[in-house]
């Protein structure tokens, strides 16, 4: 997901902050004109789309996921854990698993959760026009549905596929729903937790609690009111008097937050930020200009300007800690103005030769520290404004640009994504390090429960970093500001889980 700042006008911050507090509860202990505990979520990721195959990137799964559940989930530790699917096992050959769903689930329509249902949202998500999907499933040759066991047959060995069939990529909808993808998409139908009763496209969806979801038990949460998310400078006076009680926030509102008496939850995440380049132009098709521009970069300084004491430097697509993180492999390009200087100069550029476009999407103060880190060796940067920006970007038309991701389950995938000859976040496809497919090709081979599976995976990060495509900056956690009504969340790495959680002890 593209980092993005949302700005609104005066006015419509206080239309939108009016509207929801006549729709929501009265005060801020979480009672719902409706009766029961109300959750009341102002999302700065609020879906755009709610297809899960075409809404398959960004944070927005988080929210997707109170509607749709997937054949796996995310426990605190990261690891794949049963969700719709209560066990999965592999053949010998390790080029085949087989999903096993629980019995006796529906989805929100009456239609059955069975291997058939994993099958059509498999298939959709890999042949669907718009879908957003298919370049994650390539392991997947076939699925064949007997019963409740879904089959799948995989084009090599893959012992990734648990953690790639979770929330983030595969969320499964009725396949009676989705014989209408453009329907689903504003009307969708899963088996998660909730089932949506509104829906007002790019500002609110009411849900209520979904009897029929296989751990209602476990949901205390009776009615949910999720809400575009106003200007962040409005969004903790909204909590302060109620009109939210949960509400995702920038680090800079954080202390404010806490000051306001909220509740400040950080989620652990996989996000990491990047400087893009292309190096199938110039001048980043001279490796002596790649280095310059790793060793011009401060990364503490994106951590001590834009995430006021949350956020960590990193030099590589996970936070330091991650399991996929290479110890080895860290700070291999210090911050070193002399000796980019010195780089720029023996690739017989002087101070000013060289002149780029940043291309961002909205304004965004991590351009600006490039474009004064940049100019501090002598590369100047013009910094374009594009709200068109995505598509250069996965066209790979940019020669220089900037990138963050929420990471993905599968730590394979996050490097694929970045590293492979087609990865989506791999601005100088194809290019691609060398010996990076056969590094990946060993991580799908190691079973994830096997002892050296850390060592093999942290082996393929460190193969990937030869990359001179992506020179990675700063990580930083999820904030979320509530209510202390509202109880403490599971910290599952990048999802938000809500089971066990209460409001106002309910």
């Amino acid at each position: 997901m593209f980092l993005r700042n949302r700005i609104r006008s005066a006015l419509g911050v206080v239309l939108v902050a009016a509207l929801a507090a006549v729709l929501s509860a009265c005060g801020s202990g979480g009672a719902s004109t409706s009766g029961g505990a109300t959750l009341k979520w102002a999302s700065s990721y609020f879906p755009t789309h709610w297809d899960p195959v075409v809404s398959g990137s960004g944070a927005q799964f988080r929210e997707l996921a109170l509607v749709y559940a997937s054949l796996t989930r995310t426990d605190d530790q990261g690891r794949a854990v049963p969700d719709l699917a209560q066990s999965w096992d592999y053949n010998s050959t390790g080029d085949q698993v087989t999903f096993h769903i629980r019995p006796g689930l529906k989805f929100s329509d009456g239609e059955p959760v069975d291997a058939a249902a994993v099958k059509a949202a498999i298939d959709r998500a890999k042949s669907q026009k718009n879908s957003a999907l298919f370049g994650d499933l390539t392991s997947i040759k076939s699925v064949t549905a007997n019963g409740l066991d879904a089959v799948v047959q995989l084009t090599q060995v893959d012992h990734q596929i648990p953690q790639l069939l979770g929330e983030r990529v595969l969320q499964i909808a009725s396949p009676k729903a989705a014989q209408d993808p453009a329907k689903l998409d504003q009307a969708p139908i899963g088996a998660g937790p909730f089932v949506v009763t509104q829906l007002i496209p790019g500002t609110k969806v009411v849900l209520k609690k979904n009897p029929d979801y296989w751990d209602a038990k476990n949901i205390h949460i009776d009615n949910v009111e999720l809400t575009s998310a106003p200007d962040a400078s409005a969004v903790v006076s909204s909590l302060q008097t109620g009109v939210y009680n949960f509400a995702d926030i920038p680090p800079s509102q954080a202390d404010a937050a806490k000051k306001a008496g909220l509740d400040v939850f950080v989620q652990p995440g996989f996000n990491a930020s990047n400087i893009s380049l292309n190096i199938n132009k110039a001048p980043f098709n001279n490796d002596k200009v790649v280095d310059a521009v790793r060793y011009a970069t401060n990364r503490q300084e994106f951590v001590d300007k834009l995430t006021f004491g949350y956020g960590s430097a990193t030099d590589q697509p996970f936070p330091e800690g991650y399991v996929a993180y290479d110890p080895e492999s860290k700070n291999r390009y210090p911050y070193d103005p002399a000796k980019s200087r010195q780089l720029l100069a023996e690739a017989g550029y002087k101070p000013g030769d060289i002149k780029l476009d940043l291309v961002i999407p909205t304004a965004d103060p991590a351009a600006e520290i490039v474009q004064s880190q940049l100019a501090a060796v002598g590369i100047t940067v013009d910094i374009k404004v594009n709200k068109n920006w995505a598509t250069p970007f996965f066209a790979k038309d940019l020669t220089f640009s900037l990138y963050g991701t929420t990471g993905r389950d599968s730590a394979l995938q996050t490097l694929t994504a970045h590293f492979g000859p087609n990865g989506p976040l791999n601005l100088s496809t194809p290019y691609e390090p060398a010996g990076f497919e056969d590094a990946a090709a060993k991580v799908r081979q190691t079973p994830l429960d096997a002892p050296d599976y850390p060592q093999v995976l942290q082996a393929a990060t460190r193969v990937g970093l030869q990359s001179k495509a992506l020179v990675f900056t700063y990580s930083q956690p999820n904030l979320v500001a509530k209510s202390k009504s509202i109880s403490d969340l599971p910290k599952n790495p990048a999802h938000i889980d809500w089971t066990g959680v209460t409001i106002g002890g309910r």
